[in-house]
């Protein structure tokens, strides 16, 4: 069965890049979030096997989100994205419960391997 995953991204262009590489490789994008709050109430509603969560985010930030979503279910898997060079956030979002983290500018083999890393 297909791993079902919920992209959070504020960017769209980001959000269709990770869905293509995804899709094409077997995984179901369950849906998609612009913002930390739309995160948390989208992990609510579809329950995903996996989040792609990004850090900077308006609104809510993705490490906000992954606390919360945590609180809520602290089995959820979730891999954080970011930019370069926001190191801090990366350990504040591993120390939060993020089970890995991608680096933007994406490349797609990174992506598929932290995805296979933590769901299979």
């Amino acid at each position: 069965m297909a791993k079902n995953i919920l992209i959070c991204d504020d960017a769209a262009f980001m959000r269709m890049m990770i869905k293509d590489i995804l899709t094409k490789n077997g995984y179901n994008v369950a849906g998609e979030a612009e913002n930390g709050v739309k995160a948390v109430e989208r992990y609510g509603e579809l329950n995903p096997d996996l989040v792609l969560m990004d850090i900077t985010m308006p609104e809510m930030d993705g490490i906000q989100a992954l606390k919360k979503i945590k609180e809520a279910d602290p089995s959820a898997l979730v891999i954080m994205c970011s930019a370069m060079g926001q190191q801090a956030m990366v350990i504040e979002s591993i120390q939060a419960g993020a089970k890995d983290f991608i680096v933007k500018p994406f490349q797609a083999d990174r992506v598929l391997e932290a995805v296979k890393k933590v769901v299979g």
